[in-house]
């Protein structure tokens, strides 16, 4: 913790411009071998972006990093969940179908994040329904270069438009025993994701903030703010994803976090006229999946008080 702490607070807070995904990414990579651990590479990645968008990116790549561990860090990966009824477990239609040895999949996606740059695709799948008649879903990793892959680009958002996003299209891709991974793809992978990429991705933006007080002379205790509120988003980041508790205190974290963004409203007009477009504009990417957060809260809070809650 020691080492990032003190790279927020004594590295030059200025950052040549970045003009495109190719060299976000080269940035980003370039952080790595001085802070592998995924929360300490999203706090200073997002410190060295130049823009909210490509420190949600960095944040939202730290994350996969830290679910998904044996993936190579050099490769840019994507996690293709969301289909035409949503992401909930029981919207997923992609089948995974046995064949030979191996596996065929096969369905779309409509909604993935960096899709159109990523070199391996991490695809939710179903193998059909249980005697209880739930979906069994698997999580499998594609290279996106197999063929049966077709990446479609979708318009940019209105917010962090250089984040870019598509449609995937899968029709007939081999699958290797090996490429499926082990455990339920909902309760081992996809759910825990929601609560992994809330701690990353504000880790990353609350590095990026960081970097923008310090070279604009915010006040000293609003920036100190900031990065307390990192050191407890990173201590969440190290436990169980799974577990309401967790779940209460992030909820609480990032609470404390919102307060702290407003209490920046005023220093925000000592920004230059470019930064602080760009943060009205995209700071709704913060408020992405804002239901589920909800949701997931109130799903803790039943449990630890004795209920079941719902996922």
């Amino acid at each position: 913790m020691k080492d990032v702490l003190r790279f927020l607070l004594t590295e030059a807070p200025d950052s040549p411009a970045l003009d495109s995904v190719e060299a976000w990414w080269r940035r980003h990579l370039a952080v790595l071998p001085r802070f592998p651990a995924p929360a300490d590479l999203a706090l200073a990645s997002g410190f060295r972006a130049d823009r909210l968008g490509f420190a949600f990116a960095s944040g939202y790549h730290a994350a996969l990093r830290s679910l998904f561990p044996p993936l190579p860090a050099d490769r840019r990966v994507a996690l293709c969940a969301t289909e035409s009824g949503g992401g909930h477990p029981t919207a997923i239609e992609t089948t995974l179908t046995p064949a030979g040895a191996g596996w065929t999949l096969d369905g779309t996606k409509t909604y993935v994040t960096l899709g159109t740059h990523a070199e391996l695709l991490l695809v939710v799948a179903t193998e059909g329904r249980d005697a209880q008649g739930r979906n069994r879903l698997r999580m499998v990793v594609v290279d996106a270069t197999k063929p049966g892959v077709r990446v479609e680009p979708l318009p940019p958002l209105g917010f962090v438009p250089e984040v870019p996003h598509a449609a995937l299209r899968l029709e007939g891709v081999a699958v290797a025993p090996e490429d499926v991974l082990p455990g339920d793809g909902y309760t081992r992978y996809l759910r825990p994701f929601r609560t992994v990429e809330d701690c990353h991705v504000n880790l990353a933006v609350l590095g990026w903030l960081v970097k923008v007080g310090r070279r604009c002379g915010w006040p000293v205790a609003l920036r100190e703010e900031l990065v307390a509120n990192a050191v407890l988003i990173r201590a969440l980041s190290q436990e169980d994803p799974s577990d309401p508790g967790v779940h209460v205190a992030l909820g609480g974290a990032l609470a404390q976090m919102h307060r702290a963004l407003e209490r920046c409203e005023t220093a925000w007009e000592g920004v230059d006229v470019e930064t602080r477009e760009k943060w009205q504009r995209d700071r709704r990417v913060l408020d992405l999946a804002a239901k589920v957060r909800v949701k997931r809260l109130e799903s803790a809070r039943q449990k630890l008080a004795g209920g079941t809650g719902e996922d």
